[in-house]
């Protein structure tokens, strides 16, 4: 009586691969059940026996052994070959996520001319300024400290960015950056200035290309010339101990607009 395993090595040695008993064997591994099927009618079958051999030997039919059932293929129900998958060629593969869109940086900022300087303001309301409004009598007392005109000249209205509220233009930060440093740029063939105020973040950024980091310092810009970094209106209002050190760098650079008169 044989076991299970040695079964098996005597049908390896045989070269079966794919057998079925006659009976139930003692000892056996459980059937597979679509083995156990009832076998489809076929006619006119060409019957091969196909003993395990390599891929590259040459065909042979092999003579049946004493005690050995040859494997006869035999289409069965259910058992039609899967078809090969397609490889996956390079445009099938799955595109990069494309970079979400820069949403549009929002500001307002209004130019001024007093003496021999151009002052770029952010409007923190995106308003115009008023006679009466806090923001710009602090403007006026620092001018007045600067030893300039207390009274500056508007040039024309406010920028205000974005520009449009729909469109496919481009309004990033690099669309805006480069508008107002060309609108700087062409107040300033209109009549030079020896020192452009930038006062408040926007202005900062969008004409020098700089941040807060740069607050009180003298700056030399391309196209621009030489221009004074400072904190928006509503900061130094909202924290005066700033204003100290507003009037400690002025002091240092008011030889620039005082020598021209």
């Amino acid at each position: 009586m044989l076991t299970e395993p040695r079964r098996r090595a005597y049908l390896s040695a045989m070269q079966v691969v794919h057998w079925l008993p006659r009976a139930e064997l003692p000892f056996a591994a459980p059937s597979r059940p679509e083995l156990l099927l009832p076998v489809a009618t076929v006619e006119d079958v060409d019957f091969e026996i196909r003993p395990a051999s390599a891929a590259n030997d040459a065909p042979a039919t092999p003579q049946a052994r004493s005690g050995e059932r040859p494997k006869i293929e035999i289409p069965r129900p259910n058992s039609a070959p899967k078809p090969a998958a397609k490889p996956v060629e390079a445009e099938e593969q799955p595109a990069a996520p494309r970079p979400a869109p820069v949403p549009p940086p929002r500001f307002s900022l209004q130019l001024l001319r007093t003496g021999s300087c151009l002052l770029l303001v952010e409007l923190a309301t995106g308003q115009p300024f008023q006679s009466r409004d806090p923001s710009y009598l602090l403007l006026k007392d620092m001018l007045r400290a600067a030893g300039l005109p207390d009274a500056p000249q508007i040039i024309g209205e406010p920028v205000r960015w974005p520009l449009l509220v729909r469109g496919n233009m481009d309004q990033g930060p690099e669309a805006a950056r480069d508008f107002v440093q060309g609108f700087v740029q062409a107040r300033l063939e209109d009549a030079p200035s020896t020192c452009l105020w930038l006062i408040g973040l926007p202005a900062l950024r969008f004409a020098a290309n700089a941040d807060a980091e740069a607050y009180y310092q003298p700056l030399k810009l391309d196209g621009l010339g030489d221009a004074w970094a400072l904190p928006g209106l509503e900061l130094l209002m909202d924290e005066p101990q700033r204003k100290a050190d507003v009037w400690k760098a002025m002091r240092q650079l008011m030889a620039r607009w005082k020598s021209v008169e």
